[in-house]
């Protein structure tokens, strides 16, 4: 309950929670695991949430065709294969008759527009083509299959229309790659698109007999440092929660396993003291001159919570004192403030109305805590003082843990700050998709959802939403990984190629070993992602200046 933990109740509250990782490149600087929700999702649809690329990796492809424009007629793609089909990456361009005319202009978001102007002695060789390919497929009563068939029958039998149709196709799939020849090494993969409708292209060339379409197509992003060469001497200061003090952290398991070995008795003469274990029934309303604006906190709300008084210091300010003395069977009402630090920000600062009433009440009846529990605080250990070292040590490892993560954190962010960049809006959309699927994926994991609810969560709508209210999340994870792959190049940093073989190999057992599906390609793209994330930190941390401060 968000009494003491800030947990919203919705799948969708879920979903939108800020991810406490930086990135998937950023997080495994050590063990890899790839069975990953980031790697699961194979839908490759337009809208669909899709497996991530590095921004710094990303393939830089020709256009498909198919993608950018689907509205030849069936019978017509058929027809003309030769000038409906696919750009295939990496094809070679097709010889023109004569030079088409490009022109670029930058807009927001590292994103080109290439206008085309195509002359009519290209779209004269296209429309001979796609004539060609007509009399080869074409069955025409009263001709041999093969025999030249006057021009105009076979435009009538086909249509006037459909060859139109055709010839535009063999145009674009012709002048597109020359078209695109100037940004290929730039362009981002998916992103490229023709913004000029099908209807229009046919007008002009029916009227011109030439042809002009635009394409918007976005580029990689050139990253500015402020100031240039910044990274390399980093200032950065650590906050490290004083929870995750191994010290404390170890006494306090310590008290935590010894508590577990008790016995819970109930309370029948008094009222709640410290030490003991109570079961509420608790309610909340905001509170308000006028009544009509008084709303229930349902976070707040929850039935047979069972509230450890030495947890005190983890609830809401001034709960624990306000019910200090109840009996079972008693309900108190009293108010109180949220802070302005509270996890959920929609209830900082809100006053509250608080009723509590108390269901049953306990106390605890604990063994002495000497040697003879050793055995049973952790198997294998004889001693208190065993069982104290060994709690120590674990706790040194989480903390250590905690220290480094705390650190890549802040180093992370700092970066963040350091670098101007226009972040075309298909990465920014495929960044959000990863994030939102593997939110989606986590939660799946974790409950049951069903075919409704997996349908609303999955839809256009739901997904654009997250994408909103993320919009600064998902920019700073873009910028994060922009920085990092660029100091990656900068520094002319490497890693072992033994690493990358190894490290996939692992993460492929471990697949298998899940029984999920896996692209091997992929599952390389990602565990090289990781390596170079991890080798930029390791950098970083070497030439900076690392303060540390307990929070």
């Amino acid at each position: 309950m968000e009494l003491c933990i800030g947990s919203g109740s919705s799948v969708k509250a879920l979903l939108n929670l800020n991810p406490s990782r930086p990135s998937l490149s950023l997080i495994r600087t050590t063990s890899l695991s790839l069975s990953d929700p980031f790697l699961q999702f194979k839908n490759r649809a337009s809208s669909s949430l899709r497996l991530p690329f590095h921004p710094c990796q990303r393939q830089f492809l020709q256009p498909n065709l198919s993608q950018l424009h689907g509205n030849c007629c069936r019978f017509v793609a058929l027809a003309s294969s030769s000038s409906s089909s696919s750009v295939a990456p990496g094809a070679e361009k097709d010889k023109l008759p004569a030079s088409i005319e490009v022109t670029e202009t930058e807009e927001p978001n590292s994103r080109l527009k290439l206008s085309i102007e195509v002359p009519p002695a290209v779209c004269d060789d296209c429309y001979n083509k796609v004539i060609r390919e007509f009399m080869k497929l074409s069955k025409i009563p009263g001709f041999r299959p093969g025999k030249r068939v006057p021009e105009s029958i076979l435009v009538d039998y086909v249509g006037k229309k459909n060859v139109q149709k055709a010839t535009v196709e063999s145009i674009l799939k012709r002048t597109l790659p020359h078209a695109m020849s100037s940004v290929t090494d730039r362009a981002l993969r998916d992103s490229i698109r023709i913004v000029t409708k099908f209807s229009d292209m046919e007008q002009t060339y029916s009227s011109l007999n030439s042809l002009r379409y635009d394409i918007i197509v976005d580029v990689a992003p050139q990253i500015k440092w402020i100031p240039e060469d910044g990274y390399k001497n980093l200032k950065i200061v650590v906050e490290i929660d004083s929870d995750i003090d191994a010290q404390k952290a170890s006494e306090q398991e310590l008290k935590r396993r010894h508590k577990s070995l008790g016995t819970l008795r109930i309370v029948t003469d008094r009222g709640l003291q410290i030490g003991d274990v109570a079961v509420l029934d608790i309610s909340a309303t905001t509170t308000d001159e006028d009544e009509s604006n008084v709303q229930k906190i349902p976070s707040a709300e929850s039935k047979g919570f069972h509230f450890d008084t030495e947890d005190g210091d983890k609830v809401l300010p001034g709960f624990l004192d306000s019910i200090i003395g109840i009996q079972s069977g008693e309900t108190r009402s009293f108010p109180l403030v949220f802070p302005e630090s509270w996890r959920q920000e929609n209830l900082r600062g809100v006053h509250a109305q608080f009723t509590v009433e108390c269901k049953e009440l306990f106390y605890r009846e604990l063994p002495e805590l000497d040697d003879s529990l050793a055995d049973k605080l952790i198997p294998g250990c004889t001693t208190l003082e065993q069982v104290k070292k060994a709690l120590l040590q674990r706790c040194l490892e989480v903390e250590q843990t905690a220290k480094d993560q705390a650190t890549d954190n802040a180093i992370l962010d700092q970066l963040c700050k350091m670098v101007e960049v226009d972040i075309p809006q298909s990465l920014f959309e495929e960044q959000g998709r990863q994030l939102y699927g593997a939110n989606l994926l986590e939660i799946q994991a974790k409950m049951k959802l069903s075919d409704e609810q997996l349908a609303s969560l999955s839809s256009q709508k739901t997904v654009n939403e997250y994408l909103e209210t993320q919009r600064e999340n998902i920019t700073r994870l873009i910028k994060q990984n922009l920085a990092v792959g660029d100091i990656f190049k900068r520094e002319n940093l490497q890693f072992s190629s033994d690493d990358l073989i190894k490290e996939v190999e692992n993460s492929i057992t471990e697949f298998k070993h899940q029984k999920q599906e896996y692209d091997e390609d992929r599952v390389r793209e990602q565990v090289q992602e990781i390596l170079e994330g991890a080798k930029v930190l390791e950098w970083l941390k070497e030439y900076a200046e690392i303060q540390y401060i307990t929070r």
